[in-house]
């Protein structure tokens, strides 16, 4: 691993790439902030994926994308007088400090819970009206939930065992179950996102993402459905042709592989 002086030059090393590319590529002359949201937004879920994947190298590949944009944007709001990548790294690093009391001032603390809540209590010391100010309204839903519901247990709106979050979890599957009898889909709607929002408060009790659970989920189907198109094609059938019960076949084919892959890789 590379010392500090090796990893300072390399960032000065990026920091003047970037400035040859602003002055000198027509392409990367041309980018706003506008223009790079929406790449940015994409990079980060790729290194998402390299992250739930555990691929060090690929991880490696995205951080460098990722920091490539937080330079960008930094190098664009130095030409506009607002901010140099100075700014970015001082902010940040005095936020660091003003919520990290326990290591730079004279708190105490005993668990990380607490320092979860003095993190909250000090945003709203430093004007936040609400401790849910901090969640962006562009997160997609699920996420959104899970940080909603972290933001608030901060403050100690949270319950207090795990049995009570899966009872609510019970009560809520029942009235999703009582509004499918009615046939009212506005009211089934309504009830089906308690639902969901109550099993993203149980997974945040078992210590679950949700996210990264479903996400891992979504890549188990698509592998074992990937499996059954290719068998049918050995087979010189379209899924189309094929019964349910010779789909099924493959399917535990394909669930046994899985099986012999993760007793693999425990090894």
């Amino acid at each position: 691993m590379s010392n500090r002086k090796k990893q300072l030059k390399a960032f000065d090393r990026l920091l003047t790439i970037m400035d040859d590319l602003r002055e000198k590529c027509p392409w990367d002359k041309k980018q706003t902030m506008q223009s790079l949201r929406h790449l940015t937004i994409e990079e980060t879920y790729e290194l998402g994926d390299a992250i739930l994947d555990n691929d060090m190298q690929e991880i490696k590949k995205e951080l460098g994308d990722l920091l490539l944009h937080i330079v960008f944007y930094a190098k664009i709001g130095s030409e506009t007088q607002d901010f140099d990548m100075a700014d970015v790294a001082n902010d940040i690093c005095e936020k660091l400090i003003n919520r990290h009391p326990h290591i730079y001032g004279d708190i105490e603390v005993e668990n990380e819970e607490q320092v979860k809540q003095n993190w909250e209590n000090i945003k709203l010391k430093e004007g936040k009206k609400s401790v849910l100010e901090g969640v962006p309204n562009s997160l997609p839903a699920l996420v959104k939930a899970n940080r909603i519901q972290e933001k608030v247990a901060g403050v100690g709106f949270d319950w207090e065992q795990p049995e009570q979050v899966f009872e609510k979890l019970k009560e809520e599957l029942g009235e999703l179950q009582e509004e499918v009898k009615t046939g009212d889909t506005k009211n089934i709607e309504n009830e089906f996102g308690d639902v969901l929002f109550s099993m993203v408060n149980y997974a945040r009790f078992l210590n679950v993402n949700p996210e990264n659970a479903l996400e891992r989920t979504n890549k188990k189907f698509i592998n074992r459905f990937q499996f059954l198109e290719s068998r049918a094609k050995e087979k010189g059938k379209t899924l189309k042709e094929m019964t349910l019960a010779e789909m099924d076949v493959f399917w535990e084919e394909a669930k046994n592989i899985d099986l012999t892959n993760s007793q693999h890789f425990k090894i």
